[in-house]
């Protein structure tokens, strides 16, 4: 009788047959994995070494190295599922202490920041170098200008500017949403600047399985993650 080495007549690895085998199964099969386990490894050995030529056996280190690539294969598929539980954990921890800002104000960047019915608006510059004479421009939801004003002479990074929430004329404008817009002269050239506004948070969202933790805030269309809040304010 012919003896089998450890590579069968097709010239693939007993491995290699093994994973064929388990690929044609899946084209057969709905729902089936298509991955080696531990007693599919074990199975394969025992085959190898019954049907191995007795006169070229399987080397010895031939057979540690196909075990430790096993295991460490085997470590890896762990590790991520331990990473998986893990990043689930932080995320649910992230969610619980992010409950905490419900109720309060938060800077996001964006211009679009909500007035109350008696108040005003306050708003977050970033000025890349300082400027001698800072302009605001305030808009409502239509882009209508409703107001504009000086800040003056402010220095390189975040200004904060405050709007009374009055037009032009001193006229008490109608709670709502407002967008906060900022220029000045950088280098002899007119630049409009980035801004981060105050809005006040509604609820926490875990996201969507992806490690984000997300804010509903009041007035915004669409939640916005924890990660790009600022600022928190007072409750």
């Amino acid at each position: 009788m012919m003896a089998i080495d450890n590579v069968g007549q097709s010239g693939l690895s007993y491995i290699d047959q093994l994973k064929q085998s388990q690929d044609q199964t899946k084209t057969q099969q709905t729902g089936g994995k298509n991955e080696l386990k531990q007693d599919d490894f074990l199975s394969l050995l025992t085959k190898q070494l019954a049907h191995q030529d007795p006169f070229k056996p399987v080397e010895n280190d031939q057979m540690i190295a196909q075990m430790a690539s096993f295991a460490t294969v085997d470590g890896i598929n762990k590790m991520n599922t331990q990473f998986d539980s893990l990043n689930s954990s932080m995320t649910s921890n992230q969610a619980l202490q992010a409950s905490s800002l419900v109720g309060r104000d938060v800077l996001v960047p964006g211009a679009a920041g909500m007035k109350d019915q008696m108040g005003g608006l306050a708003a977050m510059v970033n000025l890349p170098s300082s400027v001698d004479n800072l302009m605001v421009r305030i808009e409502n939801a239509a882009g209508e200008l409703v107001r504009t004003f000086t800040a003056g002479a402010n220095p390189a990074g975040e200004s904060r500017v405050d709007w009374d929430g009055l037009d032009d004329t001193g006229n008490a404008m109608p709670a709502g949403k407002y967008n906060v817009k900022a220029n000045g002269l950088v280098d002899g050239q007119n630049t409009e600047f980035d801004v981060s506004t105050y809005a006040n948070v509604n609820s926490v969202l875990l996201g969507k399985g992806d490690g984000n933790v997300l804010l509903n805030l009041e007035g915004y269309n669409s939640p916005v993650k924890l990660a790009e809040v600022k600022e928190v304010g007072k409750g």
